[in-house]
C-alpha cells in the first residue's frame, strides 16, 4: 500500500521497520506516533527516537504489530536461517 492510498491521524501509533543508522545489517521493529510536523505547518511527520522524520513513501510503514512482525521475518528472516548455517 502506498502512502498517497493511506491517510494517519496525529497521535496514530504506527509501527516501522528500522535500520540501525550504524549497523546496516541491524533492523527491528519500533513503535512510533505520528504527529504534525513542527518544521513544516500542515504536514505529519513520524516521532521516533526523540527525532522528527517526514512521512513518505520511503519508510516501512505498519499499522498493527501483526504486520510489522510478519513484514520483518518475511524481508529478513532468511538472513537470520542463512547466519544459522554457519559453522562457527
Amino acid at each position: 500500500m502506498e502512502l498517497s492510498e493511506t491517510t494517519y491521524t496525529p497521535g496514530e501509533i504506527i509501527y516501522v521497520l528500522y535500520r540501525n543508522p550504524h549497523t546496516q545489517n541491524v533492523a527491528n521493529i519500533q513503535e512510533a506516533a505520528v504527529v504534525n510536523d513542527p518544521e513544516n505547518p500542515g504536514q505529519l511527520a513520524i516521532f521516533l527516537y526523540e527525532t522528527y522524520y517526514p512521512l513518505n513513501d520511503e519508510m516501512a510503514i505498519y499499522r498493527s504489530i501483526g504486520e510489522a512482525e510478519a513484514a520483518y521475518n518475511y524481508y529478513f528472516s532468511s538472513i537470520d536461517d542463512d547466519r544459522s548455517e554457519v559453522d562457527w
